[in-house]
Order: structure tokens, then C-alpha cells, then sequence
């Protein structure tokens, strides 16, 4: 596992032992960034929950996001973050949480928003939904905030529409999907 582009392009980075952490193939995270590009600026503040590796976020600072938040609750995957943040020496770019995903986004109301939202939850455990009840509702998300949602190609999204969100993109992939939300106005 590497980063795809940017300021740290080819940069190894460190997971976990073992399979709890599930850490995004470099394929579909070239796609996934093809799409996130013109959404990352030099002032976008990216928001990594269940971020496992940061690979995402850590890959979201290599393209010029100027601040990315790693939340993540198992501490190995935090050790892994942390590793990762120094090797590609974005540390002082970056805030990592070690917590359940709902703790940390209370804790991070009243602060400024995100530009984007990258979550990856265990898949077929409903985490998704929680997480988007909160955020249709919280100070963390912006009028224009761009949310992706990597989950299983099983997952029901139905109940979107009634929490307020509109699918911008929806990219499938063999065994997974990229759903890509934004409130509605």
C-alpha cells in the first residue's frame, strides 16, 4: 500500500497485522481520488472516519488538502496513523482521534467544518446510517460539503432521501461501492 500522488507519491504505508483493518486497494483509490480531485483545494479540510490506515485522508494531503482529522478506535490502526503521518511528514497537517466515530464528531461540533468526509465503516453493520443520522443535523458539515461513503454493494441506502442527502455519484466496483452525498439545499 502506497500514495497514489502527490506531495508524498510512492511513500509506503504501514497496516495493521491481521484483518480487522480492511485498508482501500491502490486501484480503487486511484479512481476514487480521480473523482475527489476537483473537490481538493489548497485550504479543503478532509474528515477521515473509520480511517483504518489514513491512507485516504493521508492520500487526500498529498494532493494539497490543507488539513485532514483521522478518527479511528482500534489504538494498532491509530499506532499504524500515526506512522504513516510521520513518514509522509504530515503531521503537523493533521488530528488523530482515537475514538468510536460518534464521540469523536460530537467532540469536533462547534469547530470549523469539512469540505469532504470520507467514511469507510465495517460493511453490513448499519454504521453508515448512524453516521449519516448525525451529520445531516451537525456543525461539521458545510452547505457544501462533499460526503463518500465506501460500503458493500449489498448496502440499502434507501433511507437517504428522508435524512435530506441527494447521491451526486455512485461508483460500483466489484465488491464494494462509493456512494457520493451532499444535503440537500
Amino acid at each position: 500500500m502506497r500514495v497514489i500522488a502527490g506531495s508524498a507519491r510512492r511513500l509506503l504505508l504501514k497496516a495493521p497485522a491481521g484483518t480487522e483493518t480492511r485498508p482501500t486497494s491502490d486501484k480503487v483509490k486511484e479512481t476514487l481520488f480521480n473523482i475527489l480531485m476537483p473537490y481538493i483545494y489548497s485550504d479543503t479540510r478532509f474528515l477521515d472516519l473509520y480511517s483504518g490506515t489514513g491512507a485516504i485522508g493521508i492520500e487526500a494531503l498529498s494532493r494539497g488538502a490543507e488539513y485532514a482529522v483521522f478518527v479511528e478506535r482500534s489504538k494498532e490502526a491509530v499506532a499504524c496513523i500515526n506512522y504513516n503521518l510521520n513518514t509522509t511528514h504530515f503531521t503537523d497537517r493533521a488530528q488523530v482521534i482515537n475514538s468510536d466515530v460518534l464521540t469523536a464528531l460530537h467532540r469536533l461540533e462547534g469547530r470549523k467544518g469539512y469540505d469532504l468526509i470520507f467514511m469507510d465503516p465495517p460493511y453490513d453493520k448499519g454504521y453508515e446510517r448512524s453516521v449519516l443520522e448525525y451529520l445531516c443535523s451537525s456543525t461539521v458539515v458545510k452547505d457544501d460539503t462533499l460526503i463518500v461513503v465506501e460500503a458493500s454493494n449489498e448496502t440499502d441506502f434507501d433511507y437517504l432521501d428522508d435524512l435530506g442527502y441527494e447521491i451526486v455519484k455512485y461508483k460500483k466496483y466489484k465488491n464494494n461501492c462509493h456512494l457520493f452525498l451532499k444535503l440537500k439545499p
